[in-house]
């Protein structure tokens, strides 16, 4: 590919960011729920919990005020409209036959999350459902809703999204309720489904990916690039798990527009440096940051504990794998690039400048997001 031409497609790549702006202010907040299904005799309970955001989403009417928040006020108010837009929106099948289903009861729950639980019966006791979640149609896409069925032969966990929207349980043979038993190691799909998760989460998560191509585009020693990059991964897998356990984290109002300043640093730094030695002094700080970011796709929906290691295992370990496929598709780009001196005296420049633009505008987005 010739210089020009290999110029011009990053440009376009910067160009398609550009008009993708008021979607990449908040990117890397993938939409996450999870659920609890249990059969006992002819009913079939299903708790879920939702981030706020998404369930203001979902019922507009719920912030009454109009004030961004929820109350226990407006949630009674809004039961029924919960009720249509969710509780209609899971059905519960038992062979040909149909479960209805009603709102028990909605509340917020801990880490900026709300539960619904609900309540389908069934004519009979069912030998097995199946739960169908179109609710999905009306969440954000690539949302992922994790489904943990108990039916107290051990938990089975899936990951439920897009077409693949259906979670199968089997009940007891006869029905009714299920015996005390050891509880059994939940299937592997949930660990499967974190890790795609975590690969999705890097790969439209534009400003962390902006970030790791202005830490790169200044190129340098192989040993060096390396080391930006592993400062940055151990970095936010240590706030990652800060977060996600519980122990400690910076409310999002203020970790967005970092992340989004941490894009603009490095724009403006890459005026200065030559290469990137040493650089991973400033990955480390900014990778902490960056952490608390990607957490925020697993907190808002208060993971049950035991969940949490297992969870934040496999996502951490796909943000990884797909932060490695993009640098193994962008380093070889600009080693060739590198090699005709074109990049080094305008390219970086010129890219830099359009990297410190995309940061400052995401910074302002996300103050504006924030107040509003």
């Amino acid at each position: 590919m010739r210089p020009r031409a290999l110029f011009a497609v990053l440009l376009t790549c910067f160009g398609v960011l550009l008009v993708l702006l008021p979607r990449v202010a908040s990117a890397h907040q993938v939409g996450l729920s999870r659920g609890d299904y249990k059969i006992s005799g002819a009913t079939i309970t299903a708790e879920l919990v939702f981030a706020r955001r998404e369930v203001l989403s979902l019922v507009r009417s719920l912030d009454e005020d109009g004030d961004g928040a929820i109350s226990p006020t407006e949630i009674q108010h809004a039961r029924a409209a919960l009720g249509r837009a969710v509780v209609d929106r899971v059905s519960v099948r038992a062979g040909e036959g149909v479960c209805p289903g009603t709102l028990d009861d909605a509340f917020l729950v801990e880490e900026d999350g709300f539960s619904l639980r609900s309540v389908y019966r069934c004519p009979t006791p069912p030998r097995a459902v199946r739960v169908r979640l179109d609710v999905l149609d009306e969440l954000p896409y690539g949302h992922r809703h994790v489904a943990r069925a108990d039916v107290g032969a051990g938990p089975t966990e899936h990951v439920l999204f897009g077409a693949n929207r259906e979670l199968g349980i089997a009940g007891l043979p006869g029905g009714g309720e299920a015996p005390a038993a050891p509880k059994a190691e939940p299937k592997n799909e949930g660990f499967v489904g974190f890790f795609r998760m975590g690969i999705e989460h890097i790969l439209f998560g534009y400003d962390h990916l902006v970030f790791l191509f202005g830490l790169v585009l200044v190129g340098g020693r192989l040993r060096a690039l390396l080391l930006v990059v592993t400062a940055f991964t151990v970095a936010h897998s240590i706030t990652l798990g800060l977060a996600v356990l519980g122990i400690w984290a910076p409310s999002g109002r203020i970790v967005e527009p970092v992340i989004a300043l941490s894009v603009a640093y490095v724009g403006v730094e890459n005026q200065l440096v030559k290469d990137a030695e040493k650089r991973w002094r400033v990955t480390f700080p900014f990778g902490l940051v960056h952490g608390f970011g990607f957490a925020g796709a697993l907190g808002e929906i208060a993971l049950p504990r035991p969940q949490i290691p297992g969870a934040l295992v496999a996502f951490n370990l796909g943000v990884e794998a797909g932060q490695l496929v993009v640098l193994a598709v962008v380093v070889p780009l600009l080693v060739v690039a590198q090699k005709r001196k074109w990049l080094e005296k305008r390219g970086v420049k010129i890219l830099s400048l359009g990297i410190a633009a995309l940061g400052l505008v995401w910074f302002v987005l996300r103050i504006v997001d924030a107040e509003g």
